[in-house]
């Protein structure tokens, strides 16, 4: 975990080498950023049906997605990356985070050829990943800078998160003190997407987080305590979250279980090869 004022802004940082267990793993939507700064082959990340397969050399950035990607690692991938919370990019980047909504640019394009390059040598000649990730806090540390309305928005996903998504908008904007349209533009400038959207995929989340893909799966009493109107509204949300129907989405799990048991992706990739 990073050291103040980054821990309210990322989540994890990780060293990532090795080979995929599949041609293509699916993301599906999750309550997070991502920053990946590559140090092997290219990678390819496939956002959605109608945008074309993209390569990335140096890496990429994500902001809060709201559908599934599909990323295919080379046959030996070495990387470092970052996982930020839903605002978590915001104070690194220099457009709105609504630009790159379901959109991954390279890092290039946030942080400029030359200074990826130069980070990118430095990551190369470290001693090994524990030196890696501390040049990369290193670096977010030295690119940190004051946003507008990033207080706000902390705060209020904050509540979204404490309360896996169970949340009224129009309570939150009052308990904000601001109106619900200056607080969805402050979520769409920072996150990329409004507070209900958020809301929805922090719900999502949990749910899918509390399936236990080896056992018996109620899916009424899963869809009613997550507080879905119905398993109708439950399996809309899951199809347009994962593209998967909910029992289909438990036979991938289970598939990844059986052919990769232990492997340290289990939980939330799932094979789509």
């Amino acid at each position: 975990m990073p050291r103040p004022p980054l821990d309210g802004l990322i989540d994890d940082l990780y060293y990532l080498e090795g080979a995929s267990p599949y041609a293509w793993l699916t993301l599906p939507p999750a309550p997070s950023a991502l920053l990946i700064v590559n140090l092997g082959a290219p990678f390819r990340i496939r956002a959605g049906a109608d945008v074309e397969t993209a390569e990335y050399a140096d890496g990429c950035v994500v902001t809060m997605p709201t559908r599934a990607m599909d990323f295919s690692y080379p046959l030996r991938t070495r990387s470092v990356g970052v996982h930020l919370k839903p605002w978590g990019l915001a104070p690194f980047m220099p457009m709105p985070a609504a630009e790159l909504r379901d959109r991954p640019v390279t890092v290039e394009q946030v942080w400029g050829r030359a200074a990826v390059a130069e980070l990118q040598d430095r990551l190369a000649t470290a001693a090994g990943p524990h030196e890696m990730l501390t040049l990369l806090e290193e670096e977010l540390r030295r690119r940190l800078r004051e946003t507008a309305g990033l207080g706000l928005v902390r705060h209020t996903s904050s509540v979204i998160a404490a309360a896996s998504g169970a949340v009224t908008i129009g309570d939150l904007s009052v308990a904000a003190g601001v109106s619900s349209t200056h607080l969805a533009q402050r979520f769409k400038e920072l996150v990329g997407i409004t507070p209900k959207r958020l809301a929805r995929t922090y719900r999502f989340a949990a749910t899918v987080f509390a399936i236990n893909p080896a056992g018996p799966i109620d899916w009424g009493d899963l869809a009613g305590g997550a507080g879905y109107f119905d398993q109708a509204h439950f399996g809309h949300e899951f199809r347009e979250f994962t593209g998967l129907t909910p029992t289909r989405y438990i036979e991938v799990r289970r598939r990844f279980l059986r052919e990769n048991p232990g492997h340290v992706l289990d939980g939330w990739p799932l094979p789509s090869d």
